[in-house]
């Protein structure tokens, strides 16, 4: 029997993993990469002799997937990423909630209790709200906004401010206001609901290359596939042919207005393409000022804003606490916002004064700075959106990316899974033979 040949059209995480699944089970593989370099959304940059990140990525206890993947391709995950006890700091409003190293349950009842800065009521509602989300198998009867469901079970005040809300905009990079309740009680059932460890902050401790992609791409080559960069493929053939070349399989591992311009031009998925360009977007900046080594943060990933002031920046994180790059302090703006309509300029002069509240100092003025917008860094998380699965109507052509993973939001773990998936899928359908 022949090799099975696929082709993985696109090299971020979702693409990756699907690559890394089908190679270990001796498939001939071939990932196409528009981009000089793989990683999609999660990858390597160097800014001023610093190896950064097109975007600060948080993973989590949760992400069993990643984790297991990172492993599989040979990842130290122990060197890669910093592992750190929940903590949500915000030292300009007095509020700090930390999660203890101790059993599930128990770590989340007594993390809550010992919360700074909210009154005893809201640390029991946010209790009883767990404990309700739990009774009910983390099922809503009926998806609606985050907004909605935290008014509904009495989530007010500063546990609403600076923990639910800062969840939802971390995890689904949509406002509460807009965000699916569902997918962020999907996203609650992972962590605050599962094991002690599913809660932990899993903060990269080297450039996101690193973390998985140049580990992934090591791995497939290993096995005998390939990974072709600067290479765009402008359509598929019925036949599954790309760039005149012949595979048993495709996997299209792209973002979701990229996957629907080529679906568009198929019969057999047009209705997929359709569906796909209803998709509204989310955007991410992340913003880079460069500091004297002696400037750190309280914590690693300590957060902006308090009752007296409203923040355009979500998070700062110290880089030089996480990998040695000292008085590099990385910013956060998810989802749309007031800091859309910023210039450059206007970011990186009120985020310093933002980390100047902060710190409840003055601060010398950066000394290098640099910012990364992507405008439609995710779909945006609302009510009942559709999601394609993995298979499509045309045989042997499959999907993969956090857009296909249901259950989750636009996250490293989404793509991961969705690869998996696609990979799993594809696997139990007989070989066809070669090209």
């Amino acid at each position: 029997m022949a090799q099975l040949r696929v082709a993985v059209i696109g090299g971020g995480w979702a693409g990756l993993a699907a690559a890394v699944e089908l190679s270990s089970a001796d498939a001939k593989v071939i990932v196409f990469e528009a981009a000089k370099q793989i990683g999609g959304r999660a990858r390597r940059v160097e800014i001023n002799g610093y190896a950064l990140d097109n975007g600060q990525h948080i993973l989590i206890g949760a992400y069993r997937d990643t984790l297991r993947l990172m492993q599989k391709v040979g990842v130290d995950t122990t060197q890669r990423l910093k592992r750190l006890p929940l903590e949500l700091n915000y030292p300009a409003a007095g509020f700090r909630i930390k999660l203890p190293q101790l059993p599930a349950t128990l770590h989340l009842v007594l993390g809550l209790l010992g919360a700074k800065g909210c009154t005893l009521s809201e640390k029991l509602s946010a209790m009883c709200f767990m404990r309700a989300l739990q009774a009910n198998h983390y099922q809503l009867t009926n998806d609606g906004t985050v907004a909605e469901l935290l008014n509904q079970h009495q989530q007010q005040g500063k546990l609403r401010r600076y923990l639910w809300e800062p969840l939802c905009l971390s995890a689904l990079n949509t406002a509460p206001e807009i965000a699916s309740a569902q997918v962020f009680v999907n996203v609650l059932r992972e962590s605050l609901g599962g094991s002690r460890a599913a809660t932990d902050l899993l903060l990269p401790a080297t450039d996101l290359s690193a973390v998985f992609p140049d580990a992934a791409a090591r791995f497939i080559t290993a096995h005998g596939g390939e990974i072709r960069l600067s290479t765009r493929i402008a359509s598929i053939e019925t036949d599954l042919q790309i760039n005149h070349e012949k595979f048993d399989h495709v996997v299209l591992a792209c973002a979701p207005q990229h996957t629907s311009a080529l679906l568009s031009k198929i019969t057999e998925t047009s209705g997929i393409a359709a569906l796909l360009e209803t998709y509204v977007y989310e955007p991410i900046a992340t913003v880079y000022l460069g500091y004297p080594p002696e400037v750190t943060l309280p914590s690693p990933m300590t957060g902006l804003g308090c009752n007296e002031y409203a923040c355009l920046g979500q998070w700062a994180f110290d880089r030089g606490a996480l990998n040695g790059q000292h008085g590099v302090i990385s910013f956060v703006l998810s989802a749309s916002g007031n800091w859309v309509q910023c210039d450059d300029k206007t970011l990186v002069t009120t985020l310093h004064h933002e980390l100047e509240k902060t710190l409840g100092k003055t601060l010398s003025l950066p000394l290098w700075h640099q910012v990364i917008r992507e405008r439609r860094a995710t779909f945006s998380c609302r009510i009942n959106l559709p999601r394609p699965s993995a298979q499509t109507p045309l045989h042997r052509l499959w999907l993969a990316g956090d857009y296909v993973c249901a259950e989750y939001p636009a996250t490293l773990e989404g793509a991961i899974r969705s690869g998996i998936t696609a990979a799993t899928e594809l696997l139990k359908h007989k070989p066809i033979g070669g090209a």
